[in-house]
Formats: structure tokens, sequence, C-alpha cells
């Protein structure tokens, strides 16, 4: 199955967010989930129920963090397997990031997506047939 565009977990995290303070990324977030077929992997279903039930000021009850990443599972899923990760720490050495920004665009590419959703990377920046946009770029922290 492919996909249009990839979202890394922070695109989902302002997707869910309650925070009014962010209220401006949350609506990004939401116009680009449900204006276009965008990916997801396992990875970022982890990161996401880790995130909004102990990293954000207000957590998410795991119950409620449940149903979203079963939302989540409606779209084109990438299963993090031995593959990704290999090709995920190829991306890491090749391109100095973390190894979880290299999962991240490993699972892009096996999709097939030629854009990348994070304020994770740099914005624009090309790691081989993806491009990294980072949707929140003109709206004030």
């Amino acid at each position: 199955m492919t996909a249009e565009a990839f979202c890394d977990t922070n695109i989902w995290v302002y997707a869910a967010s309650s925070d009014v303070r962010e209220a401006k990324k949350k609506n990004r977030s939401l116009e680009i989930i449900h204006s276009q077929i965008v990916g997801v992997s396992t990875q970022v279903l982890q990161e996401f129920y880790v995130t909004v039930t102990r990293k954000i000021a207000v957590p998410m009850a795991p119950s409620e963090a449940l149903q979203w990443i079963e939302s989540m599972e409606a779209f084109p899923l990438v299963a993090v397997d031995g593959n990704i990760v290999k090709v995920g720490i190829g991306n890491s050495i090749a391109h100095q990031i973390s190894y979880w920004d290299g999962a991240i665009i490993a699972a892009t590419e096996q999709l097939g997506c030629p854009i990348l959703y994070s304020e994770d990377l740099n914005a624009l920046q090309q790691f081989g047939s993806v491009q990294v946009v980072n949707p929140y770029a003109d709206i004030e922290s």
C-alpha cells in the first residue's frame, strides 16, 4: 500500500492535543491527516502512545490513546521489521541523524511517500527520495 505523505509522531501528537496553546498546530495536523492519504509506522504508534500518556503537560488516558492508535491503523501502515532496522541504521550513519529518525525515513521510503511531515528534522532536507516538510514552519510557537 502506498501513501501520499508520511506523518512523523509529532504530527499525530499535535492532532490529539488538548492543549489550547497548540491549537494552531493541532488544526494544521488535522488538515494534513484528513486531506490526503498519509502513512504511519509501528514505530510512530509506539512513540505516540508513550508521548501522549507520559510526556505531555496533560497526559491522555491509556484507553483514549489506544482509540487513537486503533484509528491510526486504518492508514497505510509499515511494520518495523529487520529491513527497516537495517535501512534505519544506514540512514543514521549516512546522514548523521538519530537511528529513530533514520527508521522513520526508511518507513517513509517503503511506503513510497515523497514527503515526510515532521518538525524533528531540517525542513526541506532531502533524504534520497524523501523530502522533509515542517508543516508548522509558518506558525508561531
